[in-house]
């Protein structure tokens, strides 16, 4: 079953580590063993807690807020943990959430963004 397989995720700093499958959110992995290494919410892609910071790998995401993650955001590696599916190995790190001051109403065109495979991060 394509869905099955596991995929090691580590969270720095620190370095800690916990599996995730190809069919579970980086949250649903987390909740699943117990842990709470990155910040959860609303688990469905609207309140922007869970933001992180994809170092390394790659994944797949789902429609997430343009409010929490604007496109420059995503070209960062920023997602939202809560629409973040791994493809393989993936180092993330916690992001800090916009500055309360900052616009971040998204245009009318901006609301959702398109799912699919996005290879991340930076630091590549």
């Amino acid at each position: 079953m394509e869905g099955s397989v596991r995929h090691t995720i580590t969270v720095e700093p620190g370095g800690e580590e916990f599996q995730c499958r190809e069919d579970q959110h980086l949250l649903e992995a987390l909740k699943s063993v117990g842990r709470r290494l990155i910040p959860s919410g609303c688990h469905g892609g609207g309140c922007g807690v869970c933001r992180i910071r994809i170092i390394e790998g790659e994944a797949e995401f789902k429609v997430m807020s343009r409010r929490h993650v604007t496109e420059e955001d995503r070209r960062e590696g920023i997602a939202l943990a809560c629409r973040t599916y791994p493809l393989g190995e993936l180092r993330v790190e916690k992001a800090p959430r916009p500055p309360a001051w900052a616009p971040r109403t998204p245009s009318r065109n901006q609301n959702q963004s398109e799912s699919g495979n996005q290879q991340s991060g930076a630091n590549r």
